[in-house]
């Protein structure tokens, strides 16, 4: 029996109307052709893929969000994709094969089985950018600032640039020997910034008094750019993968400076986005009128193992309907001219209609019977005979 509310969607899916579907179709042709000038090509995964393809990498964390399905043909895990960057990792490293630097985008749907707590719609369109093979601070700027040029693209204002590094609470995980359940636990605390809770936990560790005073310091370490003279002070103590660390945060953050002096950037030496997935570097973007971020991303190094080849990689993404929504409060982008034509048996007026259509010009013909007039239909020009040829006409 068919649902009197048959026309409701799912909670979190939503429909794309003309108005929204022009403008994010606009929104997805400017940026990919921005990505195409920076050298990065369009791949396309599929939809479905594999469950275990999936689920590598940054799909570890992702597992609750993927739908999940059994193949009929295969008797095999499938699950709709949650996250695209392991499927174009699995391109680069299994398809291409290349061993020069590759520079990769995407855009497309995904789906989750739950929203975002701010955010509520389930099926984002995820628009990224990956670059496989380079190992250095360099290629981190530079899908850094790829993320930057695509958000002055979409025409936001005041965008807002926070840094952080995984590796640095890796490290000083390890160097105070912390177990795993310890290194996850200390790590939720730290994701919230609970300091009484923080303080609590730690003093239950018995581990090396100036580890865990580090440890501890790490969520205040987070602000401007004296934030990094402040942890090179507090983690004086630490191994030298810290002090390259901060190193790294600051020579990126100066050239970001050189090239974007009026980009306010801030860091936050606690912000662990990414944790199980992300290896160095990890950035977001935000802007005063979201409450959470709009691009984000960061270094993922031997993502690619999995798949056969195990390489550096760093990259962004971000949801292009969001983008599209924000944007669309910048400026407006009008409709298209459209052009009437009636309905009749000619073979001049059939003519000038494919002529019309050549040039790209939108030619609406009526249909017998049909109800709707050329204003109604919202047509700014209509086909009128004159003098036994067919020319266009403001609509009265």
């Amino acid at each position: 029996m068919q649902r009197k509310d048959s026309w409701l969607l799912p909670e979190g899916i939503e429909e794309v109307l003309p108005d929204e579907a022009r403008h994010l179709e606009n929104h997805r042709a400017k940026l990919l052709a921005l990505f195409a000038c920076w050298g990065y090509e369009l791949v396309d995964p599929p939809l479905i893929d594999f469950l275990d393809s999936l689920l590598t990498g940054s799909g570890h964390d992702l597992a609750l969000q993927t739908f999940k399905l059994t193949d009929q043909l295969s008797g095999e895990m499938l699950g709709v994709r949650a996250d695209m960057t392991p499927q174009v990792a699995k391109i680069d490293a299994h398809n291409l094969k290349q061993e020069w630097p590759t520079r990769l985008c995407y855009v497309g749907t995904i789906l989750h089985t739950r929203g975002d707590p701010l955010e509520k719609t389930r099926s984002p369109m995820q628009i990224g950018a990956e670059l496989y093979g380079h190992a250095g601070k360099e290629s981190d700027e530079e899908v850094i600032c790829l993320m930057l040029d695509m958000l002055a693209m979409t025409g936001l204002l005041d965008v807002h640039l926070d840094l952080g590094h995984v590796g640095i609470y890796r490290a000083l995980s390890k160097q105070a020997g912390l177990s795993s359940d310890q290194e996850s636990e200390l790590f939720d605390v730290l994701q919230r910034k609970a300091k009484p809770e923080l303080q609590e936990l730690m003093a239950g560790y018995a581990i090396d008094p100036d580890c865990k005073q580090m440890l501890m310091k790490l969520v205040e370490l987070n602000g401007g750019k004296d934030t990094l003279s402040k942890a090179k002070l507090i983690l004086a103590n630490a191994d030298e993968s810290v002090k390259q660390a901060l190193a790294d945060l600051d020579s990126i953050a100066n050239t970001l400076a050189q090239r974007l002096p009026n980009l306010p950037i801030s860091f936050d030496l606690a912000e662990l986005r990414g944790y199980h997935y992300h290896t160095g570097i990890v950035f977001a973007a935000f802007v005063p009128t979201v409450g959470r971020e709009i691009a984000r991303g960061g270094r993922y190094d031997n993502i690619g193992a999995i798949f056969g080849r195990s390489r550096p990689a760093t990259g962004f993404s971000a949801d292009l309907k969001l983008l599209s929504a924000l944007s669309k409060q910048q400026y407006y982008i009008p409709r298209r001219d459209m052009i009437f034509a009636p309905y009749l048996s000619d073979t001049a007026l059939s003519e000038k209609i494919r002529e019309l259509r050549a040039q790209h010009k939108t030619v609406v013909q009526q249909l017998p019977g049909q109800v709707g007039s050329a204003q109604q239909l919202g047509c700014t020009a209509i086909l009128e005979q004159v003098n036994e040829q067919w020319v266009v006409k403001p609509v009265a």
